[in-house]
């Protein structure tokens, strides 16, 4: 037992490690590739650099708050949460609430931040699908409908703003609960059948996504239009080569590479530092997903175990489909790189999944028992028992 105590605390400190490099690289990056864009769009080269400190410390604060609470509580409260974000996520839909950038609405105008809800629901949705699954079998034919209606409304709504890589990384989620919880077999390969179709369908059904994939498959087709981004890319990392430019000596991000310092960051990683630089970055996103995968496997809640692993999943899983986008091996997705790209609400939701990672590392096998109990409390006392 006090060994596995012990390991797990290595573990646990060799992640902080990881989490610190990643987050401190991105810190770098995002100075590096915004300044000039700063300098010349708001007459302060360390706008963006400012903002992210902000954001980083906003989402510091809330994990440690997260890492406090009972994961328990959560687990009882997941599909009200669920339906809480997933109103938010309705009011950028609302004309005048909801802003408008780069021909869709994600966000929410706050004054001092655009909220993108979509990044923090990712995470309601895992915990109302681990709810959803882990509890299926004791629902009845109304209930499942019920609630698994709460799980598929996020991604309609991802459809109508429309937001295709959140709704990817969504559906992903869900199926990679559904598969680690006790969902019947039976049913996962069917809603897998039917998923895999209709992601299909809505692919094909807008005319900016078919041109999106055709961009993907040959750039040069459309050089000044669809493909204008991915072949900027590739420059850069030809211009990077082995060693790189020198950290601060990108020629792409001055005004040729859109989303320089946040959707395709990880393209002035490779000129600047290289294939070195390329491959270290892919290093610490690996070390992120093998040490948090080790860390789940050793927690012996089963409801904290897959917690952890879908959030390092969601994290790990979106870092490589970034990378694979910026390299030219994925259609354009509009997915950031975590911890490195520029953007609060991104870094503020991974921060929060982080605590609640930590949050995991402290349930007790006792707090199983208290699902029961917790339904018949008063919101005051379940929100004091929520961290007691």
């Amino acid at each position: 037992m006090q060994d596995a105590n012990n390991r797990l605390d290595k573990l646990t400190n060799y992640f902080l490690i990881n989490v610190f490099f990643l987050t401190l690289f991105g810190v770098i990056m995002v100075f590096s590739a915004s300044y000039m864009y700063a300098t010349e769009n708001m007459g302060n080269s360390y706008f963006f650099l400012y903002k992210q400190i902000i954001y980083i410390g906003l989402g510091l604060l809330l994990a440690l708050v997260f890492s406090k609470l009972k994961i328990i509580y959560l687990y009882k409260q997941a599909y009200k949460i669920n339906i809480l974000f997933g109103f938010l996520l309705t009011l950028t839909l609302v004309p005048g609430i909801g802003v408008m950038m780069k021909g869709s609405k994600r966000w929410l105008n706050l004054g001092f931040m655009n909220l993108q809800p979509g990044e923090f629901i990712k995470y309601s949705l895992m915990l109302a699908a681990i709810r959803y699954f882990e509890n299926f079998n004791n629902y009845d034919s109304k209930q499942r409908a019920l609630y698994f209606s709460g799980l598929v409304y996020p991604l309609a709504v991802f459809v109508v703003q429309p937001d295709f890589g959140t709704f990817f990384i969504s559906a992903m989620i869900i199926g990679f609960i559904a598969f680690l919880s006790s969902f019947p077999r039976k049913y996962l390969y069917g809603c897998m059948v039917v998923g895999f179709i209709g992601a299909f369908g809505i692919l094909i059904s807008a005319p900016y996504r078919v041109k999106r994939l055709l961009a993907f498959l040959d750039p040069w087709k459309d050089p000044r239009g669809s493909g204008f981004q991915v072949i900027q890319s590739f420059l850069a990392f030809a211009n990077g080569s082995f060693f790189g430019q020198g950290l601060g000596n990108s020629n792409e991000k001055l005004f040729y590479l859109p989303e320089a310092y946040n959707d395709f960051i990880f393209s002035v990683v490779g000129e600047e530092l290289g294939f070195i630089g390329v491959i270290t970055t892919a290093i610490m996103f690996v070390s992120f997903i093998f040490i948090g995968f080790k860390m789940a496997i050793s927690l012996k809640s089963r409801v904290g175990s897959i917690m952890v692993s879908t959030i390092v999943f969601t994290i790990g899983f979106q870092a490589f489909l970034n990378m694979g986008v910026v390299l030219g091996v994925l259609p354009t997705k509009g997915l950031n790189l975590p911890f490195i790209s520029y953007g609060g609400s991104s870094m503020v939701a991974n921060l929060v999944a982080l605590g609640l990672i930590f949050a995991c590392l402290k349930i007790q096998p006792s707090d199983a028992k208290d699902i029961k109990n917790m339904g018949k409390q008063s919101p005051i006392g379940a929100l004091k028992s929520a961290f007691s």
